[in-house]
């Protein structure tokens, strides 16, 4: 049998049904985390019982789950199937039962902070069904140095960063790659008409439109693909990249954005990409969480959550 078999599990759903929830919450786990060792500590059992319980898991569903690494396990394909049909329902029966019974105090909020694209665009979306369930979330927007600071000194569960956090009191799990994309409204990139990874100047006196004074975005993609410096001087500035595609939609001019933000846009033709670069300026976000924080429940289930769906972000 082969360990990265990609034909899944045979009559996934069925087998499902008659699986024991602990054997599932410790695969999840082990999936999660990577390791069998990793695991017992979040699930606080010994190491040999969660091989046996992975083992008889397999067993069940006479399909190898994992691959046994010298340090820490791989996923097969039958792992990632598995995951995919478990981990929303079981993080959701998760938070039912940290809820506790009805008429009993809900657990406390999750503070959960982070810039703001990412929060509303993809964070809260994703966690919108733990909500239903009875998951209380406080959310803070901000600038990454601010909320990792907030972090440190406790006011925050959880942070989504744009940077990698210094220090050890943290620990950062790469959340997603976000590639950045020059783009315009088809007015202007019409007028522009095409351009070259070898010269930019067609783009000096085209209005920049970016979230800060600084252009730190803009200063990247320039430096990153047309290897020169950017001297421009921004023509609006928005605090919100949000309100940068607006504005780029509507005409404002240029603006450099991450993909994911302006997908719809680029995909109805509202936003025109000036520039399809072959390797493209690409920013890793991170989710982190503050090392001997008390372990709670609750924060663990969005953490895992967050890190779940993010696979397909």
């Amino acid at each position: 049998m082969s360990h990265r078999e990609t034909d899944g599990l045979p009559d996934l759903p069925a087998a499902n049904r008659g699986l024991d929830l602990t054997l599932l919450r410790t695969f999840l786990a082990v999936y999660r985390a990577g390791s069998f060792t990793a695991a017992a500590k979040l699930l606080r059992l010994s190491q040999p019982t969660v091989t046996g319980q992975i083992r008889t898991l397999e067993q069940q569903l006479e399909r190898r789950l994992f691959e046994r690494l010298p340090r820490g396990v791989t996923a097969t394909s039958v792992a990632d199937e598995l995951a995919a049909q478990v981990a929303g329902p079981l993080d959701q029966l998760a938070v039912l039962t940290e809820r506790g019974m009805p008429g009993s105090a809900s657990p406390e909020p999750v503070h959960l902070a982070g810039p703001a694209e990412i929060l509303c665009v993809r964070a809260l979306p994703a966690l919108a069904p733990l909500v239903d369930q009875g998951l209380r979330l406080r959310v803070t927007i901000g600038l990454a140095d601010d909320l990792l600071d907030g972090l440190h000194a406790g006011r925050f569960d959880l942070v989504l960063s744009a940077i990698r956090p210094r220090g050890r009191s943290v620990v950062a799990v790469p959340l997603m790659d976000e590639e950045f994309v020059l783009v315009a409204g088809p007015v202007w990139a019409e007028r522009i008409g095409r351009i070259g990874a070898d010269d930019p100047r067609a783009l000096d006196d085209v209005p920049l439109v970016t979230y800060a004074e600084d252009l730190p975005i803009a200063r990247r993609y320039w430096r990153h693909v047309f290897r020169t410096r950017l001297t421009k001087t921004p023509a609006v500035v928005i605090p919100d990249l949000r309100g940068v595609l607006a504005a780029v939609v509507a005409g404002a001019g240029i603006t450099v954005l991450p993909r994911y933000l302006c997908a719809d846009e680029l995909a109805d033709g509202r936003l025109v990409p000036l520039l399809e670069p072959e390797d493209p300026p690409i920013n890793t976000g991170f989710l982190a969480h503050r090392v001997g924080a008390p372990e709670r429940r609750h924060v663990t289930i969005v953490r895992d959550h967050l890190l779940q769906v993010a696979r397909s972000w």
